[in-house]
């Protein structure tokens, strides 16, 4: 009989299992930041696509009103008087694509934040996406990480100075249409990006019905501040890679890598730098200023 020889299969060693795993981290290590940039890039894209949209809302609004813009808050005695009384961002709901909400706002009465949705919640609590940066940290959910849920956040301010520079009661309108803005609708912006919740209980609920409602101007969608408001740093240029503890509320601010992305009048999408400086950032917050925007625009 011959003598059967066991054959027996060799493991790895300590020494090779190591190595195995060097190189694992080694590819995991390569990989990471590739896939960190792949979503910021789709981050950035779906930015640009909900600001976009809220420049066609407005292009949209001029269209069905005589070229008249759509203002920072509508009131009911307001001069002019509006039907109702809400914020820019409640005014272009049916230009989103969101018209069954804007109706029940209005049916509601004058209060348009408060009326009961059919799905739950009220119009204030209802998540609206394209109002809503995907890398907007301060808002979790739809809502402001720093309050309750009884209002839900917006990434997107209006330009106080483009949109709501006649004053009247608790009203604030444009004095410019669509066709008439001095300075060119390409060279002014009308939306910018900013954090949803900053400190105390400070955010930007999109439903908020304005600035002067409850004299709470911090729940706002609006930055630019300027005459006759004239509030905190209202002309300086956008914070970057801010955190939420030392975020200024009365600036716009970007989440994206060394940019804050902005919507010009013209419906266009634009980063607007870092390294911006006051002025030519002060000439694009302004309509009707006259001066030419400098070279780091």
């Amino acid at each position: 009989m011959h003598n059967l020889k066991t054959l027996t299969r060799r493991g790895f060693t300590l020494i090779e299992l190591l190595v195995v795993i060097a190189i694992i981290a080694i590819l995991i290590g390569l990989l990471l930041p590739a896939v960190q940039k792949v979503r910021e890039a789709a981050a950035r894209m779906q930015c640009s696509n909900n600001l976009k949209q809220l420049g066609l809302a407005v292009q949209n609004y001029a269209s069905t009103y005589d070229s008249k813009l759509p203002p920072i808050t509508a009131a009911t005695n307001g001069s002019p008087a509006a039907a109702y009384t809400g914020s820019m961002h409640f005014t272009l709901l049916p230009y989103i694509e969101q018209d069954s909400l804007y109706k029940i706002g209005i049916a509601g009465g004058g209060n348009t934040w408060d009326p009961a949705v059919p799905s739950g919640g009220n119009v204030r609590t209802q998540v609206i996406k394209p109002f809503i940066c995907p890398s907007d940290s301060s808002i979790s959910g739809g809502y402001p990480t720093n309050a309750d849920k009884s209002w839900s956040a917006t990434t997107y301010s209006a330009n106080y100075n483009l949109f709501g520079t006649s004053h009247s009661g608790n009203a604030d309108t444009s004095a410019y249409g669509i066709g008439n803005i001095p300075d060119g609708t390409s060279n002014t912006v009308g939306f910018a990006e900013r954090m949803g919740g900053t400190q105390s209980d400070h955010f930007s609920g999109w439903a908020w019905p304005g600035w002067d409602w409850a004299g709470d101007g911090h729940r706002s969608a609006v930055f630019g501040w300027g005459p006759p408001k004239n509030w905190g740093n209202w002309n300086q240029p956008p914070q970057i890679g801010m955190t939420q503890a030392a975020f200024d509320q009365t600036r716009p601010g970007g989440f994206h890598t060394g940019t804050c992305m902005v919507s010009m009048a013209d419906g266009s999408v634009r980063g607007v730098s870092g390294g911006v400086t006051q002025p030519t950032w002060q000439y694009a917050i302004l309509p009707a200023d006259g001066n030419v925007l400098g070279s780091d625009w």
